[in-house]
């Protein structure tokens, strides 16, 4: 047991998680001899054999399952103790890649990133801002650590994580005549600024429109939410805007804030590597993005 290796367990773990060997590889980035390598190894040093096929799954045998009921805690363990090596070290506390839009990372990342400075003051932290799509793909490539995105989003090596739901708005000019109730055939009769498309909150809006029978050419298309706004004060148009981008604030008293009929959410995710190892800074930016739930409704 004095042997056991700690890279062979994490690739037990997956091909268990996976129920192949190949679905594990392509996980760890290994190729499917390497994997089966240093699962028999892992078996060998612990003179058990550890998985067995049903089918065309691989599932872990008694042996396998007991060494599982473990894993967890060792790799608690270990984590633990490389934390505390390098509190004692005084060296830097390692770095965060985060990937998220940029009305997310304006609106909602502030005080999770002003908590996790304070956390780990030497934290390396670096924030991306991109669609979905795009941070999906970053995450998956592990040029990413972590993303904040808009579902839908799918991928078999991804753990996803819904945090939040976010109400879309109509903002619009005050001098702009406007119904009591806001929907999309209202929309065919007004200048309507939205987001670029490619992203999912523009996809959002535009099945919101099919929906209710409207495909609606807009006046403008802009990737930024702030310019999306300081064009509806110039009197350029209404908007359809995500509900976090237009907080309660003397700022947008000069604007209408108004719901959409019937109501349309976008809904906001944490997206990370199931095989993604979680070192102390990653793992407390993982636990402020999932409390964004109990803020968002505090506050």
């Amino acid at each position: 047991m004095k042997n056991l290796n700690l890279g062979y367990l994490e690739s037990f773990r997956v091909v268990v998680a996976s129920g192949s060997f190949s679905a594990a590889a392509e996980r760890l980035q290994l190729s499917q001899p390497a994997v089966s390598l240093q699962v028999r190894q892992l078996e060998r040093s612990l003179n058990a054999t550890l998985i067995e096929r049903v089918g065309r799954k691989a599932r872990p045998t008694s042996a396998g399952a007991a060494l599982l009921a473990h894993a967890g805690q060792i790799d608690a363990a270990v984590t633990s103790a490389v934390d505390a090596v390098a509190q004692q070290t005084g060296g830097t506390a390692g770095r965060v890649r985060l990937g998220t839009g940029a009305t997310a990372c304006i609106f909602l990342l502030p005080p999770v990133l002003k908590a996790l400075r304070t956390a780990l003051p030497s934290l390396e932290i670096t924030v991306t801002t991109g669609n979905t799509t795009d941070i999906a793909k970053a995450v998956e490539d592990n040029t990413l650590d972590i993303g904040l995105v808009t579902l839908p989003v799918s991928g078999r090596s991804f753990e996803i994580t819904p945090v939040l739901d976010d109400e879309f708005v109509l903002i619009a000019p005050r001098d702009l005549p406007l119904p009591a109730r806001i929907t999309p055939a209202v929309l065919v009769t007004k200048p309507v600024l939205l987001f670029e498309p490619g992203g999912n909150t523009r996809r959002t809006a535009d099945e919101w429109l099919a929906r209710g029978g409207v495909s609606l050419k807009p006046l403008m298309s802009l990737g930024s939410v702030e310019a999306i706004k300081e064009m509806v004060r110039a009197g350029l148009g209404c908007a359809v805007l995500p509900g976090m981008a237009v907080p309660a604030q003397p700022k947008h008293r000069d604007l209408v804030v108004r719901s959409l009929s019937p109501k349309l959410y976008r809904r906001l995710a944490v997206v990370i590597r199931r095989d993604k190892r979680l070192d102390r800074g990653l793992r407390q930016m993982l636990t402020g993005l999932k409390a964004l739930s109990a803020r968002t409704a505090a506050g």
